[in-house]
């Protein structure tokens, strides 16, 4: 028995009270995952758009026309790097401009990808993802639901 099997078997041996319980749990961990990604994100905007005094990248920045920010000294460090020969820095550059199709190379790779891994664990568990697992899924949120309703009432 490799794999999923055992998983399965794991959840099928614990009690409702202990599937429920280890749900919460996961709930809990994703919010926290997911609050720490976007306080994440905020911060990287805020420092990318804080102005730079810089007295080697205001003075391009200025005649360009363009903002002092980190964000604009960053690309145009980029692009300086590119200038020299950096293949990475000019792929960078190119991939960030439009230039280059690649991200939505990437996306449509990660598409066909996800699929794939559907297509294996039906073929190796049975399961389709579109009514045995969603079934499952509502199942267990109207356990947590009824599993809430009886915490207020308590």
């Amino acid at each position: 028995m490799a794999g999923y099997e055992n998983i399965r078997d794991a959840n099928d041996n614990r009690t409702p009270e202990e599937r429920r319980e280890l749900a919460r749990k996961a709930g809990q961990a994703s919010g926290r995952a997911r609050r720490r990604k976007a306080n994440f994100q905020k911060t990287l905007n805020m420092l990318l758009t804080a102005e730079i005094d810089s007295k080697e990248w205001s003075p391009v920045l200025e005649s360009l026309g363009v903002e002092c920010t980190l964000e604009s000294a960053l690309l145009m460090a980029q692009i300086k790097q590119a200038l020299t020969g950096d293949t990475q820095a000019a792929k960078f550059v190119a991939q960030y401009s439009g230039q280059s199709n690649r991200a939505e190379e990437d996306l449509e790779n990660k598409k066909a990808e996800t699929e794939l891994i559907k297509a294996r664990k039906e073929a190796i568990t049975g399961e389709n993802e579109t009514d045995e697992a969603l079934d499952r899924l509502d199942q267990i949120l109207k356990e947590v639901r009824d599993n809430a309703i009886k915490q207020e009432t308590e």
